[in-house]
């Protein structure tokens, strides 16, 4: 299996970081030398990932700019598309702002999830399904994590926070593939959730649990890899000690 293309969601500002995301994106949070969106791209890149289009929104011209920084560094074609509803539309809007760009098979990426190479090379050799979510396993699953109801064949039933701790056995980190049919059965329910009053309030995620009742979902266990989602202002230590440590290690040529 090979995917050269990825969407990246980097619309929203982080507001819960505040005031550390007052005038910065949180995708442009500095993380030992790299911003968050960088190292995202490195390792898409490490992996021949290398048509990008990330999504904007919250102070679009920084990350443009700094898109064209990192197209210059790493020769990846990396695009921007401005999603002018950021503030009012969750990111099933941002998905839908930019579904003509699901032409083909290709990993779709949270602004604020920081996942290694080996993770995204995983989700690659690992996808056989027309929709697979990249999922890691734990103990315990607190409120906020995009909790997964699958079985022993690695089949999603179900995704969403609001899962009961007897139905959940694993967790989105909010990295998917769609490959074959994928990105038109994606693209095709994304158009009828927003053509509905509460689209705009939606997560992409349930999309994928609706999709679920009738196709196959697969997934994919990263478990015990290496990945930092930064939503709080615990996550920005978690994210620059495990930063800290690839740079020490001299990933991605630091």
């Amino acid at each position: 299996m090979t995917i050269t293309k990825a969407i990246i969601l980097s619309a929203g500002q982080g507001s819960r970081l505040l005031p550390l995301t007052r005038d910065v994106p949180k995708c442009m949070i500095d993380f030992n030398g790299r911003t968050l969106i960088s190292w995202q791209i490195a390792a898409l890149v490490a992996n021949g990932v290398t048509d990008i289009v990330v999504v904007t929104g919250f102070r679009t011209e920084r990350v443009e700019d700094h898109a064209l920084q990192l197209y210059r560094e790493t020769g990846a074609r990396i695009r921007c598309v401005f999603n002018p509803f950021f503030q009012v539309a969750d990111n099933l809007g941002t998905c839908w702002i930019v579904r003509e760009e699901m032409d083909r098979d290709f990993i779709i990426l949270n602004g604020d999830t920081i996942v290694s190479d080996e993770i995204v090379a995983k989700l690659i050799a690992g996808t056989q399904d027309a929709i697979t979510v990249t999922v890691d396993v734990k103990s315990d699953y607190d409120d906020d994590d995009m909790k997964v109801n699958r079985d022993d064949s690695g089949r999603l039933h179900h995704i969403g926070k609001r899962l009961l701790p007897p139905d959940t056995n694993a967790e989105s980190i909010g990295m998917l593939a769609f490959t074959g049919e994928g990105p038109a059965i994606f693209r095709n329910q994304i158009d009828q959730m927003m053509r509905t009053p509460e689209g705009v309030e939606r997560w992409y995620l349930r999309a994928i649990d609706i999709i679920a009742k009738g196709n196959r979902v697969g997934t994919v266990s990263i478990e015990g890899l290496e990945w930092q989602e930064v939503d709080f202002h615990q996550d920005v230590e978690a994210a620059k000690a495990l930063t800290a440590k690839w740079v020490a290690e001299g990933r991605y040529g630091q």
